[in-house]
């Protein structure tokens, strides 16, 4: 039989183990252990792609004069340099956070163990986090706390502090951190805070904001009484453990005796009118500098538009202040009012919209919505084609030029003629040329008509130059092909449908003496301070100067510097009023539709306080904004 588990021992210690079988099982283990850790970090990779939620950042649009109008994604992140990070407030997070980050080798030992002790007696695994470790748990795992992801964490960071600088790791630490209200980094954090750059942060302010990163829903003082006093005993410790560690001196400490009290958490910025504006940009800085969707989520892109914040606030206060003569309790053809309004440039930028009351509540632009039509305020596209082409009165005859001393006929329901005889329609009614106020004129030169507001010459005007042309002549304007009516003798009286930012744009044609340059949101687009290719959009001719300067005569009242034309539709669905100088086209849209039930307009008949003078209010609003700019000079 043999002798089990010793030989030659009696009692008791025939149990025990000897000195060697201890030793070589310790040995064993170690060996295995270590083979096992070896071979782990061998096969362990860092990971080329981030964590793309830690490493989203906000993007930033800007006012045309450089200065910040929104914020918008995900999250609020931007990067910062290291070196532009004030050394207090670098020893501010170090000190609470990782003194000995410096001289570690990516972890802590003692931390190590700690952890370990804690996830064996079930303690979960948090403490002993060095900020490498914290930094390859924020970029490049998940925040869970299993041993396994404790465990990947700590090889992944060993590597991590072999093959980046330890100045490097501190960077991306302090750019990726999560700070509360939507900010990741330690730039957006000083933004959300204190309202100023991470540049400007004092040490009290860099105390506090480190404390934060022990979890900003506890330490954020503007959240409750509880957060204050966790925020102010955790600022305290850190200013003290910043003596203790050589970072402060006891003079400077002594300095730092109030608490450095945060702002309120800020409001959206992309909402009110700063949120059309955004949608605006977003659309064009995607479209034109070719940005892929996923791309753009991930931010850190500064757009820089062409929106001029006074221009913002007239408009706006113009369209507010006429809103407010409207009763919709009282009156239900005051209820389902939209006024759209753009003003853009003669090269093409845009520089102020109405969009709607509120992005936040309503995201439907109602300046840059197709969904009414443009009416008689499309008449000089039709004169400036008739200029610029002739018209051709018989079927494969000649073109015969246009003048503004042209004469047609004014009269009030005066039918349209072909060559053929009169133009009747599919529902077999014959086709009418009218004017908006129901008089009769007689023969009337076109660039009186067009001055005085005649619309019926223009119905025939349109079909003896060709509505080819005549479209050819409003596309080159500006206007899209894709809102355009159909290419029936209507179309000569704006069937169709631009948006306030088109029709401006069209308009800046002839503000322009005939170039024309696209509308553009964007002017210059950068990614954390790099720039991203955007075209600018190219000026084009569309019409010869003179047939421009003609247009404009025509629609400049004498002694005055702005030429205006007012425009409404055969079935009083919407109210135009356009306006511009050499510099600036501005129109603006009244009309009425229930976004909740479809995008049909909805009849303007007794609309207003007085419904016999509801074509005033377009024209309020744009004498309301223009003279508003003019005591701006």
């Amino acid at each position: 039989m043999p002798d089990y588990p010793r030989p030659g021992r009696q009692g008791w210690r025939r149990w025990v183990p000897s000195w060697r079988l201890v030793m070589g099982s310790f040995l064993t283990v170690i060996g295995t252990l270590t083979a096992l850790v070896t071979i782990a970090y061998a096969q362990t990779e860092i990971p080329e792609d981030l964590n793309s939620f830690a490493t989203q950042q906000d993007n930033v649009y800007y006012w045309a004069d450089g200065t910040p109008m929104a914020r918008t994604g995900w999250v609020s992140r931007q990067e910062m340099p290291l070196a532009k990070i004030p050394e207090h407030v670098r020893w501010a997070v170090l000190s609470a956070e990782n003194n000995d980050f410096y001289s570690d080798p990516g972890i802590s030992a003692q931390g190590v163990t700690r952890a370990f002790w804690q996830t064996v007696g079930g303690g979960g695994t948090q403490g002993g986090s060095t900020i490498t470790q914290q930094y390859v748990k924020n970029v490049y795992l998940t925040q869970d706390r299993s041993f396994s992801r404790k465990f990947t964490e700590m090889l992944m960071a060993i590597k991590l502090d072999r093959q980046l600088s330890k100045d490097k790791i501190l960077q991306e630490y302090l750019n990726t951190s999560w700070f509360g209200r939507g900010s990741y980094g330690l730039q957006r954090a000083s933004q959300a805070y204190y309202g100023k750059e991470v540049t400007e942060l004092t040490a009290s302010e860099g105390a506090f904001l480190a404390s934060l990163l022990k979890g900003a829903s506890l330490y954020d003082p503007t959240l409750g009484p509880q957060n204050r006093k966790r925020a102010v005993d955790r600022w305290r410790w850190t200013l003290d453990r910043m003596v203790e560690t050589g970072r402060l001196t006891p003079a400077e400490r002594a300095k730092y005796t109030k608490f450095p009290e945060p702002k309120a958490a800020p409001k959206n910025s992309a909402s009110g009118q700063n949120g059309y504006l955004v949608a605006l940009a977003e659309s064009y800085a995607k479209r034109s500098g070719q940005i892929p969707e996923a791309r753009f989520a991930l931010g850190g892109f500064q757009i820089y538009t062409t929106f001029e914040k006074p221009r913002m606030s007239a408009i706006t206060r113009a369209v507010k202040d006429t809103r407010a003569t409207l009763d919709p309790k009282r009156r239900a053809t005051d209820r389902h009012a939209r006024f759209g309004a753009a003003s853009v440039a003669a090269d093409g930028r845009i520089l102020a919209v109405y969009g709607g009351p509120d992005f936040q509540r309503q995201a439907f632009n109602e300046s840059n919505a197709s969904t009414v039509a443009a009416g008689s305020a499309f008449t000089p596209f039709v004169y400036a084609a008739a200029l610029e082409h002739g018209v051709q009165l018989e079927r494969e005859g000649p073109r015969t030029p246009v003048t503004p001393s042209t004469p047609y006929n004014g009269d009030d329901n005066v039918p349209l003629v072909t060559p053929e005889g009169p133009y009747w329609d599919r529902g077999g009614k014959m086709l009418k040329g009218q004017n908006t106020d129901d008089r009769s004129y007689g023969r009337i030169a076109l660039g009186d008509a067009m001055a005085q507001g005649v619309d019926s010459p223009f119905l025939q005007l349109g079909t003896d130059v060709g509505l080819d042309l005549v479209r050819r002549t409003a596309e080159g304007s500006g206007m899209l092909a894709s809102n355009f009516g159909p290419p029936v003798p209507a179309f000569a009286m704006g069937t169709s449908t631009p948006s306030a930012i088109r029709m401006a744009g069209a308009y800046g044609v002839f503000a322009a003496r005939g170039m024309h340059t696209d509308p553009y949101s964007v002017r210059k687009v950068t990614r954390n301070g790099e720039p991203v290719p955007l075209p600018r959009p190219r000026r084009a001719r569309a019409l010869q100067p003179d047939v421009a300067d003609q247009v404009t005569e025509a629609l400049t009242p004498a002694g005055r510097e702005t030429s205006r034309k007012t425009g409404t539709t055969q079935d009083d669905t919407a109210r135009w009023y356009v306006g511009y100088s050499k510099e600036e086209a501005t129109a603006v849209v009244v009309y009425r539709m229930d976004l909740s039930s479809s995008l049909a307009p909805l009849p303007l008949e007794g609309f207003g306080e007085d419904p016999a003078e509801g074509e005033k209010y377009p024209a309020e609003i744009w004498s309301q904004y223009t003279d508003a700019l003019k005591q701006e000079h």
